[in-house]
């Protein structure tokens, strides 16, 4: 009987991306079994290697677009369209993602989503109905003000002039006039991967929690905080829309309630959003094996993380899960428990940090190649 195994690993980040390492998997699979039928899954949580991981997985493409940076400047920025044509995958940290901004230039009183929303109009121009975003590693903290801003919507203030970039505008917002937006918004689906629950504002929100990362000073983070509980009551008066205390409203320096309130989307799990897109359940199903993999595998893997995304959804197909990571921390040994059968480091001998990346297609074709061993000697 010919096996059938499944391969679907996050990618090992500044080393391999996810199609990467499904692919030296694939080697090292096929080097003890030629014959064994494959489905290959790159996968992303929904941060970082999104756009790759369903273009590649769905047999789309990937786009390259000039956009609006978190500063203002213009930055290249990749969407990836789908195999069906319909779906639109979007990073936004791609457009207004922390990595644009230099450290000494970063404020999120300045900084603005304005990108975003740009990358969204592209989705919308190619005849796009569902958008898929990621809203990990941004820059900004302005609630999806620069967002909306490229989708026609005005953020207007006492004197009806329209607000600049940024969350320190968002203190001087007095009315938002929604007359204007893209009607085309009406009939797409929004689907946001988020897997934070802070809320918009407070102790736990977007400015306290994750304004200073992006470079905000205590004052700062107080002004921004301000600016985002007036822009949650301008929403409620104008728009009719509650979002502040949603779970995830506060994700993205408030983008999640952004995008909630304006744009109508459902902010859900990342992993979960893309093995459902992916047909996860219905390709792994009577696979005999599953493996998966991540850089750093550890305790934290169970909190919306790619192998334990897998691990639980192949738990109830019956399938059992081998992953395989960069490094594997003790603490590793609770996800046991969540439906891991094992786990194995690509590192064979001591080694640098570097050096293990640079030689990382072949330390995980190595390690494929020895889990395929020892699964087919208990058969």
């Amino acid at each position: 009987m010919q096996m059938s195994i499944v391969l679907a690993p996050d990618s090992f980040k500044g080393s391999l991306s996810a199609a990467q390492v499904a692919q030296a998997m694939a080697r090292g699979v096929q080097r003890v079994l030629p014959k064994t039928n494959l489905t290959l899954l790159p996968l992303s949580d929904g941060g970082e290697g999104l756009v790759d991981s369903l273009a590649a997985a769905s047999g789309g493409k990937i786009l390259d677009y000039q956009v609006t940076g978190p500063l203002g400047e213009k930055v290249t920025a990749q969407m990836g369209l789908m195999g069906n044509g319909q779906t639109a995958v979007i990073e936004m940290a791609q457009a207004s993602g922390l990595i644009l901004v230099p450290v000494d230039k970063r404020n999120p009183l300045q900084t603005t989503t304005f990108g975003t929303g740009e990358l969204i109009k592209k989705a919308l121009d190619l005849g796009c109905n569902h958008l898929i975003i990621g809203i990990g590693g941004s820059a900004t903290n302005d609630g999806g003000l620069g967002m909306a801003q490229a989708l026609g919507f005005r953020f207007l203030d006492e004197e009806g002039q329209s607000l600049g970039f940024g969350g320190g505008e968002l203190a001087h917002l007095a009315r938002i006039d929604a007359s204007s937006k893209d009607p085309r918004l009406e009939g797409t689906t929004i689907e946001v991967a988020c897997d934070v629950t802070n809320p918009l504002t407070g102790p736990s929100g977007a400015a306290h929690i994750y304004g200073p990362q992006k470079g905000a000073t205590p004052e700062m983070v107080e002004l921004l905080d301000a600016g985002l509980a007036n822009l949650d009551r301008v929403l409620q008066r104008d728009l009719g829309k509650s979002v502040g205390q949603v779970p995830g409203a506060g994700a993205a320096g408030g983008l999640g309630a952004g995008l909630m309130a304006l744009l109508g989307g459902r902010l859900v799990s990342g992993i979960e959003l893309v093995l459902d897109v992916l047909e996860f359940d219905a390709k792994a199903k009577g696979a005999q094996l599953i493996i998966t993999g991540e850089g750093k595998f550890d305790a934290q893997s169970a909190f919306g993380k790619v192998p334990m995304g897998v691990a639980q959804r192949a738990r109830s197909l019956g399938v059992p899960v081998v992953v395989v990571a960069g490094s594997v921390l003790p603490s590793a040994d609770v996800l046991h428990g969540e439906g891991v059968t094992a786990y194995f480091s690509i590192l064979n001998q001591p080694m640098t940090l570097k050096e293990a990346m640079e030689r990382g297609a072949e330390l995980v074709e190595n390690q494929a190649a020895q889990v395929m061993r020892l699964f087919t000697a208990t058969m």
